[in-house]
């Protein structure tokens, strides 16, 4: 069953949407599929026959107030494998790159095996990301050090990077 809710924190009102397994029931378990910030480019958005259940994401609402507040550094949650073979490759690069780091497209794209033109198809699968903040799209850069490509925004992205202590500037 879809469920979904709504979040409060510094990047405004978040949409949670996830997947709870009959086998869990009410207030089990929840795989994140997406989490969206207003305005967001591709944001989810709440379908017919989804259910609003603010009690299923306590854990990762638990986990987003702590990253806001300086206190986590890394999240620890089930999550859905939506996306192609290569967005789920680049997807899990983006799980290894450290808090407070930063790393280019190029080297993202060095990682899953695909440099050199490759590095405009990483870029893709990065903006189709469907769990900003959790899936740290926003520690990749541009070769030039400059902020680029971060579907909720660069003012957002420079905010998070700001957060972890990463800003390059």
């Amino acid at each position: 069953m879809t469920v979904y809710a709504y979040v409060d924190g510094p990047l405004g009102e978040m949409l949670l949407v996830g997947e709870e397994s009959a086998a869990t029931g009410h207030g089990g378990p929840t795989a994140l599929a997406s989490l969206s910030l207003p305005g967001q480019k591709g944001a989810a958005v709440v379908q017919d026959g989804w259910r609003h259940r603010p009690e299923a994401f306590e854990g990762i609402a638990a986990q987003l107030r702590a990253y806001f507040a300086g206190e986590l550094t890394r999240f620890e949650l089930a999550r859905t494998g939506a996306g192609t073979d290569f967005q789920r490759r680049v997807w899990r690069a983006l799980e290894d790159i450290p808090y407070g780091t930063t790393v280019t497209y190029g080297e993202i794209a060095a990682r899953v095996g695909a440099p050199g033109a490759g590095v405009r198809a990483v870029g893709t699968a990065i903006g189709r990301n469907p769990l900003l903040v959790v899936r740290p799209c926003h520690r990749v850069i541009g070769a030039d050090g400059a902020l680029r490509g971060y579907a909720g925004g660069l003012e957002r992205k420079e905010r998070l990077l700001g957060l972890e202590g990463a800003l390059v500037r």
